[in-house]
């Protein structure tokens, strides 16, 4: 009876899986290359057995020559001629289950917390299933983050993918901690929070428990914790594993899923090491050419699907080096994202926390998920109104360090004095959990330090309704005086009555001076006690 092809590769599999291989022929940095191997495929796992026990692996690249295989717990210690390797012919995967929420994992999704080891419901593939981009559904709806820089300048919209771009010594951790402990979705469903950290430090990891575990933030986080020694070989996983999980609680279990990034500079940083034990040819900076794909292939995993209650959300974290943002990780970064979120150094010398620059900021998305019936119905123009008034400000600070504030107008000094509060109480919220009515409430007692006439990016219905002008003596801008009843209080000066008067004064001189030259001076003082009178 003649064999069909399912027989032949099932053979293949149990061949490959019984077949132990000792032709390792040499290692180089985190990479094995085994030679005269065939039948195998890329992305299959692999089980190395060493003379102290077993490690695991992945194979990264194979041809007619070789395999190359890279070892998730390193290759120290390896001895290539007491070295075997197992195929398993299978690709990477992870157990998924609702229960992984509240624990703490390595890389590779294996618990760490001393817990009971997670009942799988589903076994997935780390790849993830390809999305049909006709299958995707426009982000929409508002997740909060109680952080106002964000959730009223660059609002983060569910199903978006928004990069903060931070700087050595910046508090980038304190601000990833903050958002996982206050964020939620307005709606009340169902939400979750994957937290995959890689390449940081014992001190760092230390932090993220301490303050999940004593805000309560941790029941419903699952946090996927790579050390900075730990292999580099597993922080190319840790991702990869973190957004599996995402997808299964996501389009399996209808959450609202925001999924937490850093630092991908520690990871693109992985990427350069392998690429350089690869031998291949390196790209700008040093990093591989296919950087940009690889990126992608993390980035476009979230999103919304038509006819999925779930969404997931990315928030990715990265450091830029030496603050120079064309550096080829947060310019990729920038391509594939929808917007950006800076922290400033400027600020943070300044004791503003969190420092969050909004000028270089954005969020392309934010329109999408603001509004009547999600937000506010004044969100957008309060959000216009607050760039260009800071913006205006910022301006005028630089003016200031040539000329002196002095030289400046008075308006313009209210800019200055705008800018400055607005950066000591706008931005700077510590702790503090914001939710957007009190963001938006906090706006527009920041717009009545300015005149009302100046408000020109906010419907006038919206002043009306939101505003608080006249409790601070601000004229009204549709108004106008009445004619037959001038009143002296709208004018912090002279009446309009005593500048008619002035000017009828200040014209005597001159048509006297066109007849005789002498009938003005007995006029001048009734006309001074006229004006006094008044």
């Amino acid at each position: 009876m003649a064999k069909t092809k399912e027989d032949i590769e099932f053979q293949k599999i149990i061949s490959l899986a019984n077949t132990e291989y000792r032709t390792v022929n040499y290692v180089s940095g985190p990479l094995l290359f085994v030679q005269g191997v065939s039948d195998v495929s890329y992305g299959e796992m692999v089980k190395i057995s060493v003379g102290d026990g077993y490690r695991n692996g992945q194979v990264l690249e194979c041809s007619e020559d070789y395999v190359v295989i890279q070892v998730f717990e390193g290759t120290q210690g390896i001895d290539v001629d007491k070295t075997s390797v197992h195929f398993q012919a299978e690709v990477a995967k992870i157990d998924a289950s609702v229960d992984i929420l509240g624990r703490v994992l390595n890389g590779r999704g294996e618990p760490i917390d001393g817990g009971a080891p997670i009942q799988a419901e589903k076994r997935l593939e780390i790849t993830g299933a390809p999305i049909n981009p006709y299958a995707r559904a426009k982000p929409a709806d508002f997740i909060q983050t109680g952080i106002s820089a964000i959730d009223g300048l660059n609002t983060l919209v569910r199903g978006q993918k928004l990069p903060i771009f931070s700087g050595a010594g910046l508090p980038a951790n304190e601000l990833t901690a903050q958002i996982i402990r206050q964020a939620k979705v307005k709606s009340g469903e169902e939400f979750g929070i994957i937290f995959a950290a890689m390449g940081i430090t014992h001190r760092e990891a230390s932090f993220f428990r301490q303050n999940f575990e004593e805000s309560g933030a941790l029941e419903r986080v699952a946090f996927f914790l790579n050390l900075a020694n730990d292999p580099t070989i597993e922080r190319i996983i840790t991702p990869r594993c973190a957004l599996t999980v995402a997808e299964y609680l996501a389009f399996e279990h209808d959450m609202h899923i925001l999924v937490i990034l850093t630092d991908m500079t520690n990871y693109c940083e992985a990427l350069r090491e392998i690429s350089t034990a690869r031998e291949e040819v390196p790209g700008r900076r040093g990093y591989p050419g296919y950087m940009y794909t690889d990126l992608a292939t993390i980035y476009e995993r979230a999103g919304r699907l038509k006819g999925k209650k779930g969404s997931i959300t990315q928030l990715v974290i990265l450091t830029m080096p030496d603050d120079d943002i064309t550096h080829p990780i947060p310019d990729l970064t920038g391509y594939i994202t929808e917007g950006q979120i800076v922290l400033g150094r400027h600020l943070h010398r300044r004791g503003i926390n969190p420092p969050i620059d909004v000028l270089p900021c954005l969020s392309r998305l934010m329109n999408l998920g603001i509004g009547e019936g999600k937000t506010r119905e004044d969100h957008r123009n309060v959000a216009d109104q607050l760039y260009a008034s800071y913006a205006h400000g910022r301006d005028l600070r630089r003016l200031v360090s040539i000329i002196g504030e002095e030289a400046l107008s008075e308006q313009d000094r209210k800019y200055l004095k705008f800018s400055d509060d607005f950066e000591s109480s706008y931005l700077s919220q510590g702790n503090e959990d914001r939710d957007i009515e009190g963001t938006l409430g906090l706006s527009w007692e920041l717009f009545s330090m300015l005149p009302k006439s100046e408000l020109k990016r906010v419907k006038e219905d919206y002043i009306e309704k939101y505003g608080n002008f006249e409790a601070v003596g601000e004229e009204p801008v549709a108004e106008e005086p009445k004619a037959e009843e001038p009143k002296a209080e709208e004018s912090p000066g002279v009446s309009e009555d005593s500048v008619s008067t002035k000017a009828e004064s200040d014209s005597a001189p001159s048509s006297a001076e066109a007849s005789d030259g002498k009938e003005a001076t007995p006029d001048k003082p009734d006309e001074e006690e006229e004006t006094e009178d008044k």
